[in-house]
């Protein structure tokens, strides 16, 4: 037996569940909520992982190890053969440009080129990071590369007056 020929006959759709209809069907008085409490009363939703008062699974679970996630730096990369199809010979290339071409999502993150793909077109490329390969094929082009490097955020001492 498959599945199909179940569903064929029984129908496409359970049916609604009819609550509150007298006690002979089960779901009467009540309506399948119980005596008192917030669970019978309307407007109540129970929160995600509320396990009824006992320990959640989230904080019952050790935790161990340390990640660095929170301080990996982000960047828009972009390989040299996307812009070698879609960016126009002798163009300037930042990350403004290509958000506005739609090659990155947006300006926001800084730019990385990598070197896969073979370059033919000059570009003058300005980025926080390149690989060693992606520069060497766009001097080779006749490119320029200009590589700026992210500034580390750090707080002002204060100077004492």
């Amino acid at each position: 037996m498959m599945i199909h020929d179940i569903t064929s006959k029984v129908g496409r759709h359970a049916s609604r569940k009819r609550v509150g209809r007298g006690h002979g069907s089960g779901l009467g008085k009540t309506s399948g909520r119980g005596h008192k409490g917030a669970g019978s009363r309307s407007g109540y939703s129970r929160r995600a992982y509320f396990e009824g008062g006992q320990m959640t699974w989230t904080r019952r679970i050790p935790k161990r190890g340390f990640t660095n996630s929170a301080f990996r730096k982000h960047y828009h990369v972009v390989n040299l053969k996307v812009l070698e199809e879609r960016v126009e010979d002798g163009a300037d290339v930042t990350v403004e440009v290509l958000a506005h071409l739609g090659i990155v999502r947006d300006a926001n993150l800084p730019l990385k080129i990598l070197g896969e793909g073979e370059i033919t077109k000059k570009f003058n490329v300005t980025a926080a990071k390149l690989s060693k390969s992606a520069a060497a094929k766009i001097e080779a082009a006749g490119g320029t590369v200009t590589e700026v490097p992210l500034k580390k955020w750090m707080r002002e001492k204060k100077k004492k007056a």
